[in-house]
């Protein structure tokens, strides 16, 4: 029976990860053997009695910032076969593992799995704008595996040996899931996207919250578009046509299957004139020099970054 070795990044989020924990310890299905790493990435105190609270669970401490390098230790520490990624915020569906297991043993030609993340709502059938805006608009799996060949690292299986040959995840300074699933790709191992595979995240609470998330993304966006040609120009029109995009939405809100009632589709468009108006805000200043890329994209860790500033 092959092993799979659970791998979770973790940031100052203890009672996310209790949660997190405890949905993997209700898991229902997997006949091999489970590890849990849970990789601390410099949390102001580690989450050692949250994780000592469950069994098989292995803590682990990565001190240089982002997510991608906490990934890369657990994966260098875990001993199954089979790599399962979630984030320290969500909660694994209670058929989780054995569906990555089901997977992988029925089609040894399977060596990537992205499954389906969806938004976890405090008060069934009453979203908030963030929760309607985002159960529509954000972690669209399918969407990314099938237009750009790489899933959210918040929802991934991989074979070992895979990972060992397509290599460790980026730093925080690119979008390490896009970047490790493209160069997945072009080592030719496909990602198979699995609708019952289903991990749900929590919406965020804050509009700034959700800011953070779109300063980050902007920010890896602009590092690959310089280094095409006209690059400002190519980056102002796309930044204009975020602006204008929320009008050619209408159609996925009104037929989204995430969405019940009009109250709810209505609140979603109202997040994402919010979302896509800020995002546009940002590029433009980007374009203009007015904001700093490497900042946006450094804010993973807060701490790290005035460890960085106050070195320099």
């Amino acid at each position: 029976m092959s092993m799979i070795s659970v791998i979770i990044p973790h940031l100052n989020q203890p009672e996310m990860l209790r949660t997190c924990l405890a949905a993997l310890s209700r898991q229902t299905g997997p006949t091999g053997p489970v590890e849990i790493i849970v990789v601390d990435n410099g949390s102001n105190h580690l989450p050692s009695e949250v994780c000592a609270a469950f069994p098989n669970v292995t803590l682990l401490s990565e001190t240089v910032p982002g997510p991608g390098p906490a990934r890369n230790l657990g994966a260098a520490n875990a001993n199954g076969e089979y790599l399962a990624f979630i984030d320290a915020d969500c909660i694994a569906d209670d058929g989780w593992l054995s569906e990555i297991e089901r997977q992988f043993s029925a089609d040894a030609t399977k060596s990537i799995l992205g499954g389906d993340v969806r938004i976890g709502l405090e008060r069934p059938g009453q979203p908030t704008l963030l929760e309607a805006y985002e159960s529509v608009f954000a972690y669209r799996m399918k969407e990314y595996i099938s237009k750009q060949g790489f899933t959210g690292t918040g929802n991934l299986a991989v074979r070992a040996t895979v990972f060992t040959s397509v290599g460790k995840f980026g730093g925080i300074d690119i979008a390490e899931d896009r970047d490790w699933g493209q160069r997945a790709l072009a080592k030719g191992f496909r990602t198979h996207y699995c609708e019952k595979m289903i991990v749900y995240h929590p919406a965020r609470k804050t509009f700034s919250e959700l800011a953070l998330k779109w300063q980050r993304h902007t920010a890896h966006d602009l590092a690959r578009a310089r280094h095409k040609r006209a690059w400002r120009l190519r980056w102002i029109v796309r930044a204009a046509a975020v602006a204008l995009s929320p009008a050619a939405e209408l159609l996925r809100i009104c037929t989204s299957d995430r969405l019940t009632g009009w109250k709810a589709r209505g609140l979603a468009f109202a997040g994402l004139f919010l979302i896509r108006s800020y995002r546009a805000a940002i590029m433009f200043s980007l374009a203009c020099g007015a904001t700093d890329a490497t900042t946006l994209s450094r804010r993973w860790n807060p701490q790290s970054l005035l460890e960085t500033l106050k070195n320099n």
